[in-house]
């Protein structure tokens, strides 16, 4: 079990910002801006673990870079949970459409919004990738 002091890397995967305040750590407030890594303490993650809306918030929204705070934090998480943009780029780029798929059927909110910001910005030629994005997800590429 990691002590409260360790320091973790923790990253925005989504498009927005993300926020939350921890009123027990003298109402720390912290803002992550999309894509911005900050460094925390385990002790803060835990804290932020049994807030309401925390536990979505680090499944979801942020990736703690750090297996053994995930499973304490989380549990088990798909392999889709630490993938960065350069993972997804990969994805969109070369990856298979059956490995896209998976993704989309496994990855946390933040990282299918991830999916449809690249697919956008690159952008995504490949036809059937962005079929099965509007089909899995409802937002059309186009």
């Amino acid at each position: 079990m990691l002590e409260d002091k360790t320091i973790l890397k923790v990253s925005n995967r989504d498009n927005g910002s993300v926020g939350y305040t921890i009123p027990d750590l003298g109402n720390l407030h912290r803002t992550f801006q999309p894509g911005e890594t900050k460094e925390v303490t385990m002790g803060e993650l835990r804290k932020l673990s049994y807030l309401p809306g925390g536990l979505n918030i680090l499944k979801n929204l942020l990736i703690v870079d750090n297996k053994e705070a995930v499973e304490e934090l989380i549990g088990e998480v798909e392999p889709e949970y630490y993938y960065t943009e350069n993972d997804v780029k990969n994805l969109l780029l070369t990856g298979s459409l059956d490995a896209l798929k998976d993704c989309l059927e496994f990855a946390p909110k933040g990282t299918i919004d991830l999916v449809k910001k690249l697919a956008i910005e690159m952008p995504l030629n490949d036809i059937a990738k962005r079929k099965a994005i509007l089909e899995m997800t409802g937002f059309n590429v186009d």
